[in-house]
């Protein structure tokens, strides 16, 4: 597993088989780089949890020989791990000038600005961590200074795409040209790393600029308030709405602690400086209906955010007949019933809705067909390594790329460790992988006793009996609670037959403690068995008077 000269290796600790979570490991002469250290967003089947991190034992076994984390750009799927991971690495940081603001600031909310060494490095500068040349390079997005890298190593060179689109007119940033792409494309590049999103699109992903009229238009219509939401990192939106706003004499209130934090370090780092000022949500409510234009998070259906809040009742700005809500995002699969129970809410109340379906509204981030076949043209690869997708989008755009003319196309997944050059490419091992969740403030297994007996709890509901020995004889009646048994108006009468169980279970004869204990569980789910079909979680307090 150690790199040795003459060779360069891969592993995904995470992002290859899944969508978010990116985690990239690069190896040669001894030494790893780590490409970015990202989360994915838990669903219901981690109850209580709402951030999922890598399990990144793998290098933290090797972290010696780890010479720093290149950080893409500042997507949580590629930074959102670090307040919580990187500490432990022991490894300094590298991202450009925007992206380094916001792992600033999650660093600062972690007390770790001592801990964590960030080293801000200049778009399209050149810098060595040890065997490894990286490059930045500018590329379009849906966050500013979104980035790829051409990694460079005796054993040969990689493009690494990070997240990126092809932008003719890009709101915000100067990405790469096609020129510049060529150029690196003749310097030789032997493996292209590259997004695998939106493989199975067949159009391009459309411009930033297109979004405008579309908005414009549809703001223009509204009669009454207009509420937009979007993902807060989208600072080229957050642009476009606000020449919206003005262009409607709308005033813009924003709401949403991710907006206010993407709105404050794109200021400071020379983006928006045009963004017209805002007003707070109960200065909102006091203006027309038809003068203000509200931003706000939560289009994915997250249920602690401002757009859920609203649909709810519980946040300063409210909705009604005639108001219009705006989803500029693309819906991310898996959402969609957190986003339709939203959008029933406001329905209900007879809010009109606009999504991306009705209206030219907004465009992706990351490339379709026609844009992976220029990049395969510009950069020229021997080797493609589809990478950020599910598995259905690895294997199409190893497909894809070979009827574009690449020789070799290689699928992986997390945790499969690839020798890429020389090459052929070979899988040489595997890598210990996995997911980590954040309960509260302790991060745990995901699939550990916590989390397990969670789910459990979540499905099956939960029992606790009490009961009262002396000498192996039974002192007064068991007490029973339930949660989440399926008993309702008969919670009554399965009490008082749990604790009849319970008590027959005593009086089997005299055993030592734990065989009682265990002897009363199982009496106590037998019970529970028998009246609901299922298999709660039984816990039994013994006391022995």
């Amino acid at each position: 597993m150690t790199p040795r000269n003459n060779e360069l290796l891969f592993c995904a600790l995470g992002g290859s088989g899944e969508i978010g979570m990116n985690v990239t490991l690069y190896g040669t002469a001894g030494k790893w780089l780590m490409v970015d250290c990202g989360v994915t967003f838990a669903d219901a089947g981690y109850p209580g949890i709402d951030l999922i991190l890598p399990d990144l034992q793998f290098i933290e076994e090797r972290r010696d020989d780890l010479v720093g984390i290149v950080l893409t750009h500042g997507h949580e799927d590629h930074i959102g791990a670090l307040p919580y991971l990187a500490e432990e690495l022991g490894v300094p940081l590298y991202a450009t000038a925007f992206t380094a603001g916001l792992i600033r600031g999650k660093l600062e909310e972690e007390g770790l600005t001592d801990q964590v060494k960030l080293r801000v490095i200049g778009t399209g500068k050149r810098f060595d961590l040890g065997p490894f040349g990286v490059t930045f390079v500018p590329m379009s997005h849906s966050i500013p200074e979104a980035n790829a890298l051409t990694i460079e190593t005796a054993a040969g060179s990689v493009f690494h795409t990070g997240d990126w689109k092809l932008d003719p007119s890009p709101v915000i940033g100067k990405p790469s040209t096609p020129e510049q792409l060529t150029a690196i494309g003749d310097k030789g590049i032997d493996v292209l790393v590259c997004d695998s999103t939106n493989v199975f699109n067949a159009e391009r992903s459309g411009s930033e600029s297109s979004v405008r009229e579309g908005l414009l238009e549809v703001v223009g219509q509204a009669k009454g308030r207009v509420l937009v939401t979007t993902f807060a990192s989208n600072a080229a939106r957050l642009h476009t709405l606000g020449q919206v706003a003005k262009q409607t004499g709308r005033t813009v209130c924003v709401t949403g602690r991710s907006l206010d934090r993407i709105l404050r370090v794109a200021r400071a780092t020379g983006y928006l400086t045009d963004f017209p000022e805002t007003v707070d949500p109960e200065t909102a409510m006091r203006l027309p209906a038809n003068r203000v234009l509200i931003v706000a998070t939560g289009g994915q259906g997250e249920p602690r955010a401002a757009l859920a809040r609203v649909a709810e009742g519980t946040h300063p700005i409210s909705l009604k007949a005639g108001d219009t809500v705006v989803f500029s995002s693309k819906q991310i699969p898996g959402n969609e019933v957190a986003i339709g129970r939203i959008q029933n809410i406001l329905a209900g109340r007879g809010v009109e809705m606009i999504t991306e379906r009705q209206a030219h509204v907004h465009v992706s981030g990351h490339p379709g067909r026609p844009e992976l076949a220029d990049m395969y043209r510009w950069i020229r690869p021997s080797v493609l390594v589809p990478v950020h997708g599910e598995m259905r989008h690895l294997q199409e755009q190893a497909r894809f790329g070979k009827a574009e003319g690449i020789a070799e196309t290689v699928v992986q997944t997390d945790g499969d460790l690839l020798r890429l050059l020389p090459g052929p490419v070979a899988k040489i091992g595997n890598a210990t992988v996995g997911r980590l969740v954040l309960d509260g403030d302790i991060i745990l297994p995901s699939d550990g006793a916590t989390i397990n007996e969670r789910r459990r709890i979540a499905v099956n509901g939960q029992v606790s009996v009490a009961v009262a020995v002396r000498d192996g004889r039974l002192l007064g009646r068991p007490e029973v609670r339930v949660q989440g048994v399926p008993v309702e108006e008969d919670r009554a009468a399965f009490v008082a037959d749990a604790g009849d169980a319970a008590a027959a279970a005593v009086k089997g004869g005299k055993r030592n403690t734990d065989r009682l204990r265990e002897d009363i569980r199982l009496a106590v789910r037998r019970t529970a068995t028998r009246w609901t079909g299922k298999k709660p979680i039984v816990d039994v307090m013994l006391i022995e008077v």
